[in-house]
């Protein structure tokens, strides 16, 4: 048994050696053709040696400027914002090679040759996204380095913590990674270079975004000095990193040579596809049959669906099950530790004016039930969209804060002698199916977004893909609407009411 497993380990890395060196092949033929275009070649140099200058001569004015009004913190956070643009920059040639890769190469009659190799469709697509990032990532790290050394021996004599520029070099290079796979994943889905240069704009749109944030993370962190360097951008280089996996799993997986080869433009037929979609939103079963009645809907395609996405929900009960342990555990801790006053003085408060939190609760519960469903509503659709865009990553990360809310909540009242029936009558009264639903709806954002990444065998990306949408608005209008309103119901009208009385007020 143990020899036949390292012998199946033994073939599967000399399977990858060959792949690797095959595809280093291809990114070797890319770079050298990069390095002969002056037009990729000019930007590089530039980039390289003269934007770090610009960029060292602008902090350099700054912090004076910023010194002279006592901002001396403001200055010293903007040298590795600079930094970290400085290393951004370069690396958004990495766009126009990647955008080249296959449909610049198409349009110049370049690529039936390289396709008619007896290279795998894996080893072209891994040489052809090396290729796009190697240029743009020496010319990053080479301003980066250019930047640090000005900063190093120039009168700001800037000593950064060690662990901050590792982070920046790491973030440089998930950054090129998923510009460089998004694009790749785009070159070879179009037809034109036309129309790949317009669909970049929903790679560089969202990773301009991203860059705003983490300057932000840059100027506020708490934990900026911190010798372990900034939590949230460990994160975002982890989330970041993930995503590049999955849009490389993409690419690999919707790349094929035939259809690369065509010249026919797709046309979108909006009145099938959603005809396609209202098809598997009443299917009851694989082929699309649809259900006879809302009885027969609920009875057999309720349970379908749920059947379907079943791996999902498995791994959003495992991350809300971990995100509750880590609310809970973080509400003990000294620094994160709220004070609640003890039960008693609660209810002697909450006595004195009693009368006038009942009336006020009475009269306002209409409103807090629209506000408890449009708020839950809102979240969970964001969540949904978010998701779509970035292979499900979001159905994890969004909805799990709740719970780890939920945890912290739940530690602090116990933590404080509070009757636990209270944690019971205020959360699990409506959270008995607010949970669930919240639960559910993260799994079918995830299936939704991640089906993509590994269709089902024998089906293309498109038609998994609106199979699954039809799945998740049939789970979303079945299920998590109805559920969300009838826990918004109970919240504002059973559960202040029965936390009241078990208060005694």
């Amino acid at each position: 048994m143990a020899t036949d497993t390292a012998s199946q380990l033994d073939n599967r890395w000399k399977t990858l050696r060959i792949t690797l060196s095959n595809a280093w092949i291809v990114t070797q033929r890319e770079v050298r053709d990069s390095f002969r275009d002056w037009r990729i070649v000019a930007p590089i140099i530039i980039l390289t040696f003269l934007f770090p200058f610009l960029a060292q001569f602008l902090a350099t004015e700054f912090q004076e400027f910023v010194e002279g009004y006592g901002a001396d913190l403001i200055g010293e956070r903007t040298i590795p914002f600079l930094l970290m643009v400085v290393g951004f920059f370069p690396i958004s040639i990495s766009l126009v090679i990647a955008l080249e890769t296959f449909v610049g190469e198409k349009e110049r009659r370049s690529l039936e040759p390289l396709l008619s190799t007896p290279l795998t469709n894996t080893e072209l697509y891994i040489g052809k996204t090396l290729a796009a990032m190697i240029p743009p990532l020496i010319a990053s790290f080479g301003g980066m380095t250019v930047y640090l050394g000005s900063l190093l021996f120039s009168e700001l004599a800037w000593r950064p913590p060690a662990m901050l520029i590792v982070q920046i070099i790491l973030l440089t290079a998930v950054q090129a990674l998923v510009m460089v796979t998004g694009a790749v994943v785009v070159s070879s889905q179009t037809n034109s270079t036309r129309a790949a240069n317009l669909l970049a704009s929903f790679i560089i749109i969202p990773m301009a975004l991203i860059i705003q944030g983490e300057s932000v993370i840059m100027f506020l962190a708490p934990d900026a000095d911190s010798p372990f360097g900034i939590g949230a951008l460990w994160a975002i280089i982890l989330g970041m990193f993930i995503v590049a996996v999955l849009f490389l799993r993409v690419g690999n997986s919707i790349f094929n040579r035939e259809e690369l080869l065509a010249s026919t433009v797709s046309q979108l037929n909006l009145r099938g596809t959603l005809g396609k979609i209202k098809r598997y939103i009443l299917a009851v079963d694989d082929t699309g049959t649809p259900a006879k009645n809302i009885l027969d809907w609920y009875r057999r395609a309720i349970p379908y669906s749920l059947y379907q996405i079943a791996t999902p929900l498995k791994v959003t009960t495992g991350v809300f099950i971990f995100a509750f342990m880590v609310g809970f555990f973080v509400s003990f801790t000294p620094q994160w530790h709220l004070q609640l006053p003890s039960q008693e003085e609660l209810v002697e408060v909450a006595n004195r004016d009693a009368k006038q939190f009942i009336s006020y609760a009475i009269e306002t519960r209409s409103l807090s039930f629209m506000f408890i469903f449009m708020q839950n509503s809102r979240v969970l659709l964001a969540t949904l969209l978010l998701s779509i865009f970035s292979f499900g990553v979001m159905a994890l990360v969004i909805p799990p804060i709740t719970l780890a809310l939920l945890g912290y909540i739940t530690g602090t009242v116990l933590s404080a002698g509070y009757n636990p029936m209270v944690l019971v009558a205020g959360i699990l009264t409506h959270g008995i199916i607010e949970i669930p639903v919240i639960l559910l709806s993260a799994a079918v954002s995830l299936a939704v977004g991640a089906v993509v990444t590994r269709p089902p065998k024998g089906s293309t990306v498109g038609h998994a893909w609106t199979v699954m949408l039809g799945t998740t608005l049939k789970l979303i209008i079945g299920v998590v609407i109805p559920g969300l309103i009838l826990a918004g119901l109970i919240e504002s009208f059973v559960t202040p009411r029965l936390v009241l009385s078990i208060l005694g007020i």
